[in-house]
């Protein structure tokens, strides 16, 4: 039986809240993002070898059949996975969700770099594993390990493709078979786009559940069920069906627990039902401030600063762009929090992005702006003024992070106690809501929120009450 997709979501949550997810991806990840497929990838040398591709199972075989009729020379075929993978496509939505949330591990057979784009543009620093010498040093400031066990498309002499390739992988390539037995013991992998029809694969799994005695790890995959409108015949159709089955039951010899999907669209819904969730545990503090009218600067200072320290205290992960006036005391109430009290790490907590400086480095506010608020669920906003030719005037840039914030599905939070463009924010989500039922559960915490009679002390316990209810 495949597994509940809550009670799947719910499961790799609090791997990643552990520290300890990890992907393994295959051929099916970068699909969306037009890389072929094996099949896709033999189809030129099987017809040059009078085979319909279609028709062949063993796509290993194929290769080598080529590698052979060809003088054991493998030229051609690493002309082959350059042409097919050193092109300038782009990572998809799967992989820029699965490079926002916090998976230090990643395995792929896949030769293309895809996986490591998505996480440097993310800001990751990737340590690439492409050979067994480069397991034996450290990128130095890494935060992810992208091993690639089949080789890179900047040495498809290298790859793995052909039966002597997979026949000789055991001997030559023992390291990585090390490495990742570990992983599979220690971490919680997620198999996304793989078809589980690598022999390197099932050698490794079969070893190590011979040395467990069956105590393999929990693991989860992908895979697409069967659809009666694929078959014209309904015994094909059943038997398909069938198989699909039984090959679902001997996963769970691996502990590998299958999430039947029926569109691939269904994975990115679910990566994002993660991503939602786990964002909800960090919130996004958007506030600047030029003058701090009523309650005055150190009063706003010891609010902002209080206000971190809790949320951190309650167990939420801070985002902030160091805006004017407010940065300061943002990092003073986490830092203590989390030095003092939690000592706990900085990074794990605390994710500060201070703004690019400069005319030029202007235009990429927007884009600077999505990518820090992309890691929240939550956006808190509060003050929101700036100084103009010696004029008071409202901040546009928290209104950006205001339409940002709504435009990616956080939860909106304006404090309009606190004034200026935060109160303009707060008057517009109550009116735009007005009518949603949906809000009820909230609305009185947010409106209370706005009154001017609450002390700052009291906005606090409204803010952490209402964000317990965020789901």
């Amino acid at each position: 039986m495949p597994i509940n997709k809550n009670v799947f979501i719910k499961n790799y949550l609090s791997a990643l809240n552990n520290g300890d997810a990890a992907i393994f991806a295959g051929a099916g990840l970068s699909a969306p993002s037009g890389c072929v497929n094996w099949k896709q990838l033999l189809r030129e040398i099987a017809e040059e070898l009078e085979l319909d591709i279609e028709k062949e199972s063993d796509l290993v075989a194929i290769a080598q059949y080529y590698y052979n009729k060809n003088g054991c020379n493998r030229t051609k075929l690493n002309d082959i996975i350059k042409d097919a993978f050193q092109t300038g496509k782009q990572p998809n939505v799967n992989h820029n969700i699965l490079a926002k949330l916090p998976i230090f591990t990643y395995w792929t057979t896949n030769y293309d770099k895809l996986i490591e784009k998505a996480l440097e543009n993310n800001g990751k620093i990737c340590d690439i594993k492409t050979c067994c010498a480069n397991l034996t040093t450290t990128l130095k400031g890494r935060n992810v390990v992208v091993y690639k066990m089949h080789g890179d498309v900047d040495h498809p002499e290298d790859a793995v493709l052909i039966r002597d390739d997979y026949e000789s992988y055991n001997q030559e390539k023992a390291p990585f078979i090390n490495t990742l037995s570990g992983d599979l013991m220690t971490k919680t992998f997620l198999f996304i786009g793989f078809s589980f029809t690598d022999p390197n694969f099932y050698y490794i799994c079969a070893h190590l559940r011979a040395r467990l005695k069956g105590n393999m790890r929990e693991h989860y995959c992908f895979l697409k069920d069967v659809s009666k409108t694929d078959y014209k015949d309904e015994d094909e159709f059943k038997y398909e069906k069938r198989k699909l089955s039984y090959f679902i039951d001997d996963l769970k010899r691996f502990n590998i627990k299958t999430v039947l999907i029926q569109e691939y669209s269904e994975i990115t819904e679910i990566l994002q039902s993660i991503k939602r969730v786990y964002n909800g545990r960090t919130v996004y503090l958007s506030g600047a401030a030029a003058e701090y009218n009523p309650d005055g600067k150190d009063a706003y200072e010891k609010f902002i600063s209080k206000l971190s320290g809790r949320l951190i205290y309650e167990g939420y992960k801070i985002v902030s762009g160091y805006g004017l006036g407010v940065g300061s005391a943002v990092i003073s109430g986490a830092l203590s929090e989390i030095y003092y009290n939690q000592k706990k790490s900085l990074t794990d907590q605390l994710i500060l992005r201070p703004f690019p400086q400069g005319d030029d480095a202007k235009e990429m506010w927007e884009t600077y702006r999505q990518d820090m608020i992309s890691y929240s669920g939550i956006s808190i906003f509060l003050l929101g003024n700036k100084k103009e030719s010696g004029t008071i005037v409202p901040s546009n840039g928290m209104r950006s992070e205001y339409e940002i914030s709504k435009e990616q599905g956080n939860f909106l939070i304006p404090i309009g106690r606190t004034g200026y463009i935060s109160k303009e924010l707060w008057n517009e989500l109550l009116e735009e809501r007005q009518d949603d039922h949906t809000f009820d559960i909230y609305r009185h915490d947010i409106e209370s929120l706005g009154d001017d009679t609450k002390t700052l002390d009291e906005v606090i316990e409204i803010v952490i009450e209402l964000i317990k209810k965020v789901k």
